[in-house]
């Protein structure tokens, strides 16, 4: 009974320790995935901001081209379509051959056109994604990291019950309370064999 109590505790002690670093692993894991959603939040965010600078210009340009045209100014009207950048002149040819002064189901504007994408939207949305992906993978990689603690919890207790095999008088009792080390044991090294691993 002693042999398979020390055999059993000293099995235990190096699982409790590896389960501990497998624990420390995942957490690593997690901050790492954490800190890379942040700087794709942030270089959302940078990329949200040119997009908005790039649209506040091409409203201001195409607010011109409004004025003059309204005003039958074809010098400044012909000065502001060429000052256009190139992805909103594409969402404004589209809009023009729409008629929109005589088709009523036409855009209320070019900016209201899918063919309008300021520089830096379709990049901020592709850093969202990326930020998404990181944070879930984080939480992941959390949640993996509390399932080896638990082990290590677990592993904890058959420590304990081992080492009290050898404190009862009653062969009978040291057996029972062995034999439940063991069961707990085994529970342990399925979850631990289960388990995903950085090694």
């Amino acid at each position: 009974m002693e042999t398979i109590a020390v055999i059993l505790l000293s099995v235990t002690a190096v699982l409790t320790a590896w389960s501990g670093f497998e624990a420390s692993k995942w957490s690593g894991e997690m901050s790492i995935a954490f800190s890379r959603a942040s700087t794709q939040r942030i270089e959302a965010s940078r990329q949200a901001a040119a997009a908005d600078a790039a649209r506040a210009a091409d409203l201001q340009v195409f607010g011109i081209w409004l004025e003059a045209r309204a005003g039958g100014d074809q010098a400044l009207e012909t000065f502001a379509r060429e000052r256009f950048t190139d992805h909103f002149a594409l969402a404004f040819d589209e809009w023009i051959a729409s008629r929109p002064l005589r088709n009523p189901e036409a855009a209320n504007s070019p900016f209201a056109l899918d063919s309008y994408v300021p520089p830096g939207q379709a990049e901020a949305a592709a850093a969202d994604a990326r930020a998404d992906d990181y944070f879930a993978q984080a939480l992941v990689d959390n949640r993996r990291g509390d399932n080896y603690t638990l082990l290590t919890v677990l592993f904890a207790l058959v420590l304990f019950f081992g080492a009290l095999v050898t404190r009862f008088s009653s062969s009978r009792r040291s057996w029972a309370v062995l034999t439940g080390a063991g069961v707990l044991f085994l529970v342990g090294v399925a979850f631990l064999i289960a388990f995903p691993k950085i090694v």
